[in-house]
């Protein structure tokens, strides 16, 4: 309690918003004060949700993306990507932008859930016509509580950043919001620190909460949630949800949230200290010739961030230029995974903060190097980075395996075939696996069927055996102990099985590593 008065009594209210005694000062971002790759981003994310806004909805509707065509969706509106453009609109401060981010604004806030006693009290539909959960509803499918951090924080970097730009009408209602989602996430009880990007985000809208909404008896709650999400993360300077290129970007956004609106000295050094140790070892395991981050992937929704829009690769489009970012081709970016560009606003208002050591690696590549860190108790994330072929690879211990749905990727590779373009291998179903990666390629210890999936430009049907894969641009000796092998083409990809398998080896040969 002591804790809370020393902090509450350094507030000084200016209106709604927070002077610098309190936290790092606002930045009150305009167009003119972003970098230029900051602007040129913006600039792409705006135009998307220009096109895409619905004056009738007053919401944005989702554009078509190969995620939502292959589960038979039709383009929506959306909830939380409204949310993000919403602070675009007030950070480009046009004509009309103030009155537009209201609109969208209140219409999110109609969104939430209040219903006390549901698991799902709090967060926000997905969309305005998303069906009540029900009785039986299962948590993803019926509704996703994650919205309750998404849009919570947003709100909270409006209120800090833009509180002039909103009616005070607006601004209460906000943070009542804030209120509710963290009441009924700290209901539902289902989150774990180990969840990093939402745990990261949970203790900073927990911690606003408590100062903003006037909830004392919280402050100590939440800064205890930040304490033990820091010393999950000191165990091994790692994160447990380790190496994602979405997921991680999402850490940077909670970390800076922790670094520049940080309630407490030690909240603000343990965000910069965190995100600096997150930078550096994304940074190790990027590649600046291939543009992409090296497998293994805690959680991927692709294998080629050129052809993706991964969080991380927004990050690092506000810092590198278009020929050299892994976001390409900036006028009409890749158009799976586009909702993720409206949260270029969110990212572009909190800046991006990478230490030089790690910036150098991300500007040029320091030559072939090997990686292997610890992530947490038996689990090792091991990694090649050489010239032209990145290998992934995560010993488990054999805790962990995938299946059909699984965004874990315990073994990827990625090189640059003939024309240009990013080849990629990536074990899509395994039992419980230990794999290591180093010079020459991978090597695989799990009992049972393994199955992957091949993508090149070009690839043959009879280049494809069970011995060896020969692929534009790698050629790939496989030795195992499996009792059979088959392999399917599925529109541009292959996709191999081994059966019955308790060893192999994947060995680059006429790579120049």
């Amino acid at each position: 309690m002591k804790r809370f008065i020393r902090v509450s009594a350094a507030l000084i209210f200016v209106g709604i918003g927070f002077s610098s005694a309190a936290h790092a000062a606002p930045r009150h971002a305009n167009v003119a004060s972003l970098s230029k790759n900051s602007r040129e981003l913006f600039a792409t994310a705006m135009q998307w949700g220009d096109q895409s806004y619905d004056a009738q909805a007053r919401l944005c509707r989702m554009p078509q993306s190969p995620q939502y065509t292959e589960a038979h969706l039709p383009a929506h509106l959306a909830v939380r990507e409204s949310a993000w453009y919403a602070v675009g609109l007030l950070l480009r401060d046009s004509p009309g932008d103030r009155e537009r981010a209201a609109q969208i604004l209140d219409t999110v806030l109609k969104a939430q859930y209040r219903e006390p006693g549901k698991p799902w009290d709090g967060t926000f539909r997905r969309t305005p016509t998303e069906p009540e959960p029900g009785t039986n509803a299962e948590m993803w499918r019926g509704y996703d509580p994650n919205w309750r951090e998404f849009v919570g924080t947003t709100f909270a970097i409006i209120l800090n950043e833009y509180p002039d730009r909103i009616p005070k009408e607006l601004q209460q209602r906000m943070i009542d919001a804030i209120d509710f989602a963290v009441a009924g996430e700290m209901k539902q009880g289902r989150l774990l620190p180990s969840y990093t990007n939402i745990s990261l985000m949970y203790g900073f809208l927990w911690n606003f909460a408590a100062l903003r909404g006037n909830k004392p008896e919280w402050t100590a709650q939440a800064e205890q949630w930040q304490s033990t999400t820091y010393d999950l993360y000191k165990q091994h300077d790692a994160f447990f949800e380790f190496n994602s290129p979405t997921y991680s970007g999402v850490d940077i956004f909670g970390l800076a949230l922790w670094r520049d609106y940080g309630f407490t000295p030690l909240m603000r050094q343990r965000g910069q200290e965190m995100e600096a140790g997150l930078w550096r070892a994304s940074a190790g395991l990027y590649n600046a010739n291939l543009r992409n981050i090296s497998g293994p992937y805690d959680r991927s929704y692709g294998m080629d961030m050129q052809s993706y829009v991964s969080v991380m690769g927004l990050w690092l489009r506000t810092v590198l230029d278009a020929e050299h970012a892994p976001l390409t081709g900036f006028a009409n970016p890749p158009i799976d995974h586009v909702p993720d560009l409206w949260l270029v606003p969110p990212i572009v208002v909190l800046d991006t903060h990478i230490p030089p050591d790690a910036m150098a690696k991300f500007k040029a590549f320091p030559g072939p190097h090997q990686v292997n860190r610890p992530i947490a108790d038996q689990r090792v994330a091991t990694a090649w980075i050489g010239k032209t072929v990145i290998y992934g690879g995560e010993i488990t211990g054999h805790t962990r395996g995938v299946d059909a749905s699984s965004q874990f990727h315990p073994v990827t590779v990625q090189w640059q075939a003939p024309d240009g373009k990013i080849g990629w291998i990536q074990l899509t179903r395994c039992p419980p696996i230990d794999a290591s990666a180093g010079r020459s390629g991978v090597t695989i210890s799990a009992t049972g069927d393994v199955s992957f999936r091949l993508s090149a430009p070009g690839i043959a049907t009879g280049e494809i055996t069970q011995d060896q894969w020969s692929l534009p641009g790698l050629t790939v000796q496989v030795k195992s102990d499996a009792k059979s092998f088959s392999a399917v083409q599925q529109g541009p990809f292959f996709d191999v099985e081994y059966k019955g398998m308790t060893r192999m080896t994947l060995t680059a040969v006429g790579s120049d590593e």
